[in-house]
This record gives C-alpha cells, sequence and structure tokens, in this order.
C-alpha cells in the first residue's frame, strides 16, 4: 500500500509541476490580456494588437511565448496569421479568470 501512496504523490508532484507552470506562464499581464481575448474565439495578430493596445514587438513577443508553451496554435490565411487557444487547460483556467474578474466587476471583490 505503502508503494501506491509514493506513485500518488508523484502523479500529484508531476500535476503541480504542470500547473505551476500554467500559471508561471498566464502570471504576465500582456498575455493574460492576450488568452482573455483569444478566449472568446480566434483572432487575427492585427485584431489582438487593437483590442490589447499591446504593440510590436511586445506583441509577437508574448505571443510566442504563448505558442511555445503550447497554449495557442496559428493558421495562416493569406496574410494574415490567426491565433486560437489551444490548450483544454488553459480554457478551462481562463474561462474561471474570466467569470471571477471580467463578467461584471462591479459584483466581485477581492
Amino acid at each position: 500500500m505503502q508503494a501506491d501512496t509514493v506513485m500518488d504523490v508523484d502523479i500529484l508532484r508531476s500535476s503541480a509541476s504542470e500547473a505551476s507552470r500554467l500559471m508561471k506562464v498566464l502570471s504576465n499581464p500582456d498575455r493574460l490580456l492576450l488568452l482573455c481575448q483569444l478566449a472568446q474565439g480566434e483572432k487575427r495578430v492585427g485584431e489582438l494588437e487593437a483590442l490589447v493596445g499591446i504593440m510590436q514587438p511586445t506583441l509577437s513577443q508574448q505571443l510566442g511565448v504563448l505558442r511555445d508553451e503550447g497554449l495557442v496554435s496559428t493558421r495562416r490565411e493569406g496574410k494574415n496569421i490567426h491565433y486560437r487557444i489551444d490548450s483544454p487547460r488553459a480554457l478551462a483556467v481562463m474561462n474561471v479568470l474570466y467569470e471571477q474578474f471580467c463578467d461584471d466587476p462591479k459584483e466581485k471583490t477581492l
């Protein structure tokens, strides 16, 4: 029975490490803003720039981090690059954050 407990702790430790990595990526306000917009659906780079007010090259840098971490994916349509959330876990976390902080901020308190 003790071996099962150790294995469970190892699984939990691995899961905690994955969660910590996701939270570290989400802890940047620019990346959080981008994911908040992408949680509403796929967006072109130009749309994201206008919606969140993040200018190049910061926008490209933060989208690159999200892409490198596997949270977003892209598709090209002519000259336009479209981004979408590609991580079910990241989308689930963003939905909770949206509900808690963005739905009706007047009703929420810290």
